[in-house]
């Protein structure tokens, strides 16, 4: 496995009950994995909600009313700063603690297994990829798989149809 950033901070925060979440050390390793050989440094901060709030963040942020598993929100530049240069500051991850345990159930994944994921498309998102359409998408799900199965998880896209 390619190493990880040489300076990673993580603040990890619970909007909710911790028993049954991943603990932050978790989080911390898998978003690790995510910038592994793709950035030096990196700080994010990522916030586990409940249904209500990131209901109420997907709408107003991206006007859908409902919950979402992740929502990423890559940091922007100051001001007055060189076309360029670069911060540490990646943004922010979102995750859904519900729709994830309703997710997992659903396509009987292991939980952990289904933050594991999440956290790393979100960390990716913040890195500028996406998945608008399905050359974008295939090649950020090719990227996931390598990145998850570098942890030993499983491809969270088996048995999907495109």
């Amino acid at each position: 496995m390619t190493r990880g950033p040489t300076r990673l901070d993580v603040a990890i925060g619970y909007a909710l009950p911790r028993r049954g979440l991943p603990a932050a050390t978790s989080f911390r390793k898998w978003s690790a994995a995510a910038l592994a050989g793709r950035i030096r440094e990196a700080d994010l901060a990522i916030r586990i909600v409940d249904e209500d709030e990131g209901r109420a963040l997907n709408r107003h942020y991206r006007g859908k009313d409902y919950a979402t598993n992740v929502l990423s929100f890559p940091a922007e530049l100051p001001e007055g700063l060189p076309e360029g240069v670069r911060l540490p500051l990646l943004g922010d991850l979102v995750i859904c603690a519900p729709v994830v345990a309703r997710e997992a159930a659903e396509q009987a994944k292991s939980l952990n297994a289904h933050y594991a994921h999440l956290t790393v498309h979100g960390v990716l998102h913040l890195l500028g990829w996406d998945h608008e359409d399905d050359k974008d998408a295939e090649a950020m799900e090719q990227l996931e798989r390598e990145i998850l199965a570098g942890l030993g998880i499983e491809d969270p896209y088996a048995g999907e149809l495109r």
